[in-house]
C-alpha cells in the first residue's frame, strides 16, 4: 500500500514467463538446467528490445530459514545477498547457533528468483579459532581482479571469539559459487565487541571495486577522539590494504556515525548511507539516516552530509540503512532506502534531500534488513530480513519481492 502517492510512466522492461513446476525439487531441477542459458538469453532479449527480460515473481514474506530451538538469541539476525553473475542469489547472515563448534557464516542459494533457497555452503573462521560471528557482506567480481576471475565471491564479515574479547574483518573467496572459500587477508582488528563508547571494535564491512581499487568500509571505534567514526581502507590484490581513511567523523565524542551503505545513481556518482547516532535534527539521542554523495567513492569525508525526512509525514528514517538504485522511474531512476521499520524510504530526483517519500512494503521491520535490485528486471526488488535486535525468540529469516512499478504507483506501457 502506497503511502505517499506518484504517477509518472517509467521505462517498461520487457516480461518472458518461465514455467511454474509444482515440487521445489523440480523447480529448482529446471532452473539449475537453465541458468548456463540464462544471462545470455536475458542479454539477448534485451538488446533486441531495449529493455529487460524477466521471469520474476513478486511474493510476500517467503520463509529462508528458522532456526532450531537450542539457537541463543537472537538466533538470527543482519542478512546479506548478492546476486551472480549467471542470475542466481546467494544470502547469508550471522548465525547463532550453539557453540561449540564455532559459529560461522551459512550460504543459501535461490535459482528461482528468491523463491526458494538450499544451503549450498558454510564459511568458517579458517585463522584465529574465533568463528565467523557478525556482520557479513557478500559481493561478487564481475571483472578479474587480483589474479582471481569474474565471478570470484568475496566474503567480508567480523571474526569474534565467544567471549566477545576481540573483533576482525576478515575476508575470504569463494570460486564455486559459495561452495567452499579460502581465507585471504587481515583488514581491520579491533577491540571487545561491545558497541559502546570507550571500548575499540571495528564493525559491519562493506565491499565495492571502484577503478582499481576495492574499497572496504566499516564503522570504526578505535580512535580515542571519537566514539565511533567511519572509515574505509583499499587493496589492489586482496592481500596488502592500505591506511585507514576516515570517512565520517563528528567532534562530539559521544557521537557514532555507523552502518555504511554504498550504490552508484543515474548520473555516476555515488550515495553513502549511514546512521548518526547523536544527530543534531533529533532532540533525544537517537540513529537517524543520513547520506553524502561524491563522483569518487574514496572521498566520502569531503562531501556535505543530507539526511532523509519524508515528505509524507515528516518521518525520519531510524538506524541500519541499505541502500539501491533502479533505473526503474524516470530520468533519475529510483533509490531505496531501508530502516529499522517496516516502510522503504523512496527518492526519485537523484538524492535531492526535499523529495524523500515514505512507502509501506510488504517485509516487516527488522535490523538492517537487505534489499537488492534485481539484474534480469530492475523494476523487481528483493527484501531480505533477519529480526530484530536481541531479546528475541521469534526471529527468522524471509524475503519478500516487489514491483517498484506497483509499490510507486507508476503506469505500464
Amino acid at each position: 500500500m502506497v503511502i505517499g502517492p506518484s504517477s509518472i510512466t517509467p521505462l517498461e522492461p520487457t516480461t518472458w514467463v518461465k514455467q511454474r513446476v509444482a515440487s521445489r525439487r523440480d523447480r529448482r531441477a529446471v532452473a539449475a538446467a537453465v541458468m548456463m542459458l540464462r544471462s545470455a538469453l536475458i542479454a539477448a532479449v534485451g538488446v533486441l528490445t531495449c529493455g529487460f527480460a524477466s521471469a520474476l515473481e513478486t511474493f510476500e514474506r517467503n520463509l529462508i530459514f528458522q532456526p532450531p530451538d537450542n539457537y541463543t538469541d537472537p538466533r538470527v539476525l543482519y542478512p546479506r545477498t548478492v546476486q551472480l553473475n549467471d542470475g542466481r542469489l546467494l544470502g547469508t547472515w550471522e548465525n547463532y547457533s550453539p557453540e561449540p563448534p564455532l559459529v560461522w557464516f551459512p550460504i543459501y542459494e535461490s535459482l528461482d528468483g528468491g523463491l526458494t533457497w538450499e544451503e549450498v555452503g558454510q564459511v568458517h573462521d579458517q585463522v584465529n579459532n574465533w568463528g565467523l560471528r557478525y556482520q557479513p557482506f557478500l559481493y561478487e567480481l564481475r571483472e578479474d581482479f587480483a589474479g582471481f576471475p569474474a565471478g570470484t565471491v568475496l566474503l567480508a564479515g567480523n571474526s569474534i571469539p565467544t567471549d566477545l574479547s576481540e573483533t576482525q574483518i576478515d575476508l575470504y573467496a569463494s570460486q564455486d559459487k559459495g561452495r567452499t572459500w579460502e581465507f585471504l587477508s587481515h583488514v581491520a582488528r579491533g577491540g571487545r565487541a561491545i558497541p559502546n563508547n570507550e571500548e575499540t571494535p571495528v564493525w559491519e564491512p562493506f565491499i565495492l571495486i571502484f577503478e582499481d581499487d576495492l574499497i572496504l568500509y566499516y564503522a570504526d571505534q578505535r580512535s580515542a577522539e571519537h566514539g565511533q567514526e567511519i572509515s574505509h581502507q583499499t587493496t589492489k590484490d586482496l592481500k596488502n590494504w592500505s591506511a585507514v581513511v576516515t570517512d565520517v567523523s563528528y567532534p562530539t565524542y559521544t557521537d557514532r556515525p555507523g552502518m555504511p551503505f554504498v550504490t552508484q545513481l543515474a548520473n555516476g556518482d555515488y550515495m553513502y548511507t549511514f546512521e548518526w547516532g547523536g544527530a543534531p535534527i533529533i532532540p533525544t539521542y537517537a540513529f537517524p539516516i543520513y547520506y553524502r554523495i561524491a563522483k569518487d567513492p574514496r572521498k566520502f569525508a569531503d562531501a556535505p552530509d543530507m539526511y532523509i525526512n519524508s515528505t509524507n509525514g515528516g518521518v525520519f528514517p531510524i538506524n541500519s540503512p541499505n541502500v539501491v538504485w533502479s533505473p526503474v522511474g524516470g530520468c533519475n531512476g529510483t533509490i531505496v532506502v531501508s530502516s529499522n521499520s517496516a516502510p522503504l524510504f523512496i527518492n526519485r530526483r537523484g538524492g535531492d534531500p526535499s523529495a524523500w517519500v515514505a512507502y509501506d512494503s510488504p517485509e516487516a521491520g527488522a535490523y538492517t534488513r537487505n534489499l537488492r535490485i534485481m539484474e534480469e528486471d530492475p523494476d523487481y526488488l528483493l527484501i531480505m530480513g533477519a529480526g530484530v535486535l536481541p531479546p528475541s525468540t521469534t526471529n527468522k529469516v524471509t524475503v519478500s519481492m516487489l514491483k517498484l512499478t506497483e509499490l510507486l504507483g507508476l503506469k505500464q506501457a
